[in-house]
């Protein structure tokens, strides 16, 4: 009787948390982990008799004699522990649960019996111990000791068929390749770790494979080729799934209580209602704005108090701890590299500070408001909202990035066909390096536009193609990698340019967004491109103009299967992190067998290599950088600026509002200069034209020279053009003399020279001086006091004339004593 073995699979890491996985380990559940079978009761003389016998017994004497010197020395190690089977005995043994150094606890047995064993002998035998199914150890531990004869030993002696109809399925050239290779030693990883044979493989197996390569770090490549073949063959449900790739990213939504957690939050009922309060609002909200209300209130607000305020339990919080977190929010701290290579850290004003305040402000209010409907759940949690209405100002935030958007603007669209000459010169340069190599025979070496290659002695395609070559530098180099990158880094700059559309709608482009359409009138037929809903879920058309039909064009029979057709294939959305049912989308390409979708982050870094080519700088002399955004912005710029109404713009682009199209749009200096010219223009039809005669150059230089002399030692004259001095240059005393802070010193010098003048011709008995030196002596005095009173109302507040709490209620109290 076979006895079952439930054993639990490990904790998955962090990355797998998400409900996508969740949802794949409920609907694959995994096998039942056996501790008894009949291979595994057999006695020790059993065993080694299985051993001798084929499929089990190595190829070559040699190796057959290190598997039974092993097998004995791990057969009398387990008996060591307790066990009807040696399955079981292997569990209860401290080597199942350690991946690095269980060699050693055989060998120091061994030593301790009296024995001294080769120290290759205890994998020896365990090698032949799993061909023979007399122990199956976990994945986790075979991953982690993984033996290159591993895949061969289990294929010749466990399941030579299933290997041999699996292996018929793929392409020979395929088949000879290191990667296919890999991909079989997944499937032996299984059946020696499962049990059973190729076809008994199951979802979970491969899925719980792919979480255990993942925990460790490594490649998880070889398991996705190994699913594909098999979900190929039609071995899996027909709700499996379509792959498996990059699952320990794409780990689906996860729940609003999930990332709550990912902050390590100390006090656990603040912790509970931050969960309660964003489970009733991930109702209305799409999954990207649930996340970024977890980062404003988990991580920036209460987090960041936890931090600062170690030991806080409640919303009610003091004034001095609310005005602290708002001077921390303001502002935050990064981390930069200067040119010399050192990192400095720069303190500046977080662009998102208002937005976080807000979010913040609406869960105060929130909970208020619940409290007065729910009591009992949300009434012990209200509190004084910390969060003023002023506090959330967003007007000069908007402003400021307005103000940043349209310096990128103008920045970058006079540049924008430098760019587009720039990568079409670097897809020319591309195909042509590609086609040379493909063309050249191995371990040849072949020279194309300067450079010179050297081409490996065989090849791991499938094609027979090379892969990687090295150019005369020793660097290694895929041209088929740089052609691709190329390629859609041309494609993304022209449907960009010509369309405006978001980078995920540019993404989520099948062959059905192209059709047709009859104009009533003509008949005649216009082609169209259809915007998949997005961020603002409305559906538009937009015209497609020669230049884009040709860039779709090449796109199309770029991605064009042999038969004529562009294969379905699901798509992962990056914001809501949910999969998208299978469309034939043009943004697509082969890799470990199967088509898969093009990732944005490859979109912005064939961006940057293609900037990187052009030599681009922006104004402080950096390489300029383009965003898949800036195209947007300088697109519906650009078609404004050229007549389009902004109505018009604003469908197009797709906006709800017209003042986010006028948003976009970057109206240019030289704009307002020609606008400004042309009401100047209109004025002076108005005026009479004898007013406009041209100036003489006697007129002109008499002009220069009175700003000339307006000119004085104390600062400016204001007298008006055409008018002479009325006070005879005592430039003291007159009232037009224009003082700046500056010139106080120098006339405090002459107010004290003026009085020690004044006491001279006193002391003398000139009288008339006196009376002269007198007037110029409270002139001085007067302008003086005019500087300190200007400096004094700078430094202080200004009085509004609107009276105090106190002055109003004095006030009444004489009201009132005068009415008695």
């Amino acid at each position: 009787m076979t006895n079952l073995l439930i054993v639990s699979d490990p904790p998955a890491p962090a990355r797998l948390n998400g409900e996508e996985a969740a949802a794949l380990l409920r609907a694959f559940p995994p096998r039942p982990r056996a501790s008894s079978w009949p291979a595994t009761e057999g006695s020790r003389e059993v065993v080694l008799d299985r051993l001798e016998r084929p499929p089990f017994r190595a190829t070559t004497p040699s190796a057959q004699t290190s598997r039974m010197v092993g097998a004995r020395l791990l057969l009398g190690w387990l008996e060591s522990f307790p066990g009807d089977t040696w399955q079981q005995r292997w569990v209860a043994s401290p080597a199942s649960a350690t991946y690095a150094g269980w060699i050693d606890g055989v060998v120091q047995w061994a030593l301790a019996q009296g024995r001294k064993p080769r120290r290759d002998a205890p994998s020896s035998g365990m090698l032949a111990l799993i061909s023979a199914d007399i122990v199956r150890p976990s994945m986790e531990w075979l991953s982690s000791n993984a033996s290159r004869h591993l895949r061969h030993t289990v294929q010749a002696a466990r399941d030579p068929e299933g290997f041999a109809r699996l292996s018929a399925q793929i392409p020979a050239r395929e088949l000879a390749t290191s990667p296919a290779s890999e991909a079989l030693k997944a499937n032996a990883t299984i059946i020696a770790a499962q049990g059973g044979g190729v076809d008994d493989i199951v979802v979970d197996d491969l899925l719980a494979l792919v979480r255990i390569k993942a925990s460790q770090n490594a490649q998880t490549s070889a398991v996705l080729r190994a699913y594909t073949w098999l979900s190929g063959r039609g071995q899996f449900p027909t709700d499996a799934p379509a792959t498996l790739h990059n699952l320990a990213i794409r780990s689906g939504q996860v729940s609003p209580a999930g990332l709550v957690d990912r902050y390590p939050l100390r006090c656990r009922p603040v912790r509970n209602v931050l969960v309660d309060y964003l489970t009733e609002r991930q109702a209305a909200l799409d999954y990207t704005s649930l996340k970024v209300l977890v980062s404003h209130l988990v991580g920036a607000f209460w987090a960041d108090l936890e931090h600062h305020h170690p030991g806080i339990d409640s919303l009610r919080l003091p004034t001095e701890v609310a005005d602290a977190w708002k001077a921390r929010i303001a502002v935050k701290t990064t981390s930069r590299r200067q040119r010399d290579g050192t990192m400095v850290k720069i303190t500046e004003p977080r662009v998102s500070a208002a937005t976080v305040k807000m979010s913040v402000r609406a869960f105060y209010l929130d909970i208020a408001e619940w409290a007065l409907d729910e009591p009992e759940r949300w009434g012990p949690w209200a509190a004084p909202c910390p969060i003023s209405e002023g506090d959330c100002g967003t007007k000069k935030m908007e402003q400021e990035q307005k103000t940043r958007s349209d310096r990128r603007t103008r920045e970058r669209l006079p540049v924008l066909p430098l760019l587009v000459q720039a990568a079409e010169r670097r897809l020319k340069e591309a195909k042509a390096r590609l086609d040379a190599i493909d063309a050249a025979p191995l371990g040849s070496t072949v020279t194309i536009l300067g450079e010179t290659f050297i081409l490996p002695q065989t090849s791991r395609r499938t094609d027979g193609r090379p892969g990687r070559v090295w150019d005369e530098h020793g660097n290694r180099r895929n041209p088929r990698t740089e052609e691709k990158q190329a390629f859609f880094a041309w494609a993304t700059i022209e449907i960009l340019r010509h369309t405006g559309i978001r980078i995920e709608e540019l993404l989520e482009l099948s062959h059905h967004s192209i059709i047709r359409y009859r104009l009533p009138t003509n008949g005649e037929i216009v082609p169209l491109l259809q915007i998949a809903p997005s961020k603002t879920e409305k559906e538009r058309l937009l015209l497609i103009n020669p230049e884009l039909a040709d860039v779709l064009s090449a796109l199309v029979s770029r991605v064009r299967q042999p038969g004529g057709r562009i294969k379905s294939i699901p798509t992962y959305d990056m914001h809501e992190k949910t999969w998208n049912p299978p469309m034939p989308v043009l943004y697509q390409w082969e890799v470990i067998s199967e088509q898969r979708s093009i990732s944005d982050g490859f979109i912005r870094r064939a961006l940057n290599d293609t900037l990187e080519e052009s030599g681009l700088l922006d104004n402080s002399g950096e390489p300029l950088r383009f965003q898949p955004h800036d195209f947007r912005r300088i697109f519906i710029t650009d078609a404004i600026l050229n007549g389009l109404p902004p109505h018009i713009a604003q469908v197009i682009a797709g906006h709800d509002s017209i003042t986010t199209t006028m948003g976009y749009a970057a109206i240019y200096p030289s704009d307002v200069i020609e606008a400004h010219r042309a009401f100047i223009a209109r004025r002076r039809q108005m005026r009479p034209t004898e007013e406009y005669r041209a100036i003489s150059r006697e007129e002109w230089d008499e002009f220069l020279d009175h700003w000339e002399r307006r000119k004085l030692a104390l600062g400016e004259c204001g007298r008006a053009y055409g008018t002479d001095c009325a006070h005879e240059h005592a430039c003291v005393r007159c009232p037009v003399l224009i003082v700046g802070p500056d010139e106080r010193p120098r006339l405090k010098e002459i107010r004290d020279n003026l009085s020690a003048r004044i006491a001279e011709a006193e002391r003398e008995g000139w009288l008339g001086d006196v009376e002269g030196l007198s007037v110029s002596h409270s002139a001085a005095e007067e302008k003086i006091a005019v500087l300190d009173a200007r400096h004094q109302r700078q430094e202080s507040a200004v009085f509004l004339g609107i009276p105090s709490i106190d002055q109003l209620a004095a006030r009444t109290n004489e009201t009132d004593e005068r009415t008695e």
